[in-house]
């Protein structure tokens, strides 16, 4: 439910700023994280992100629940959501910025960069990453992957499983947009 009000917030904030804007939503999502490390590799996924994007602007939003990824192995998970995320005391990873070097040109992709503050395990942190954006007449595609290294979230990894997961995981992202009218 808390998920659902801050999409909403977001949405009325920028609303009055952006109103002509060409405004997208996006209830179709894609994450992953990848950790190769020499013991065992984890991969989890998620789909339940939301994300809310200003063509106009460049500016975008987007908030993911970190109980929605899911593993092979439900132990992991576990680990994960309770030992790792603390995903009770920090239910959502979310980034906030703009993305910029695109042109809104139709039906082809572009690399584009984002740069603004992602938060994960309530910590935040200025960030840059290359990724690519496709615009068609009522939707968007944006995709990037990119590294995130657990100790500037301040998680912890316990000695006892250090060679089970790498200090620094890949992540990717895909969000499908359906154009406001």
């Amino acid at each position: 439910m808390k998920f659902v009000c801050a999409i909403y917030v977001f949405i009325t904030l920028f609303a009055p700023s952006i109103l002509l804007a060409q405004k997208y939503i996006s209830n179709s999502s894609y994450i992953r994280f990848y950790s190769e490390a020499p013991v065992e590799n984890i991969e989890a996924t998620n789909d339940a992100g939301k994300s809310a994007f200003n063509l106009s602007t460049g500016e975008v939003v987007f908030s993911i629940p970190i109980k929605s990824f899911t593993f092979e192995k439900s132990l992991m998970q576990e680990h994960f959501n309770e030992n790792y995320l603390e995903s009770d005391k920090y239910p959502n990873a979310k980034f906030v910025g703009k993305i910029h070097g695109f042109e809104s040109t139709l039906d082809t992709w572009q690399e584009a960069k984002a740069e603004g503050k992602m938060t994960i395990h309530g910590i935040e942190q200025d960030v840059t990453y290359e990724g690519r954006i496709k615009i068609d007449q009522n939707s968007m595609e944006m995709e990037a992957i990119f590294p995130i290294q657990l100790e500037d979230y301040k998680i912890k990894i316990p000695k006892v499983v250090f060679y089970n997961i790498a200090e620094i995981v890949e992540v990717t992202v895909k969000f499908t947009y359906e154009k406001i009218n």
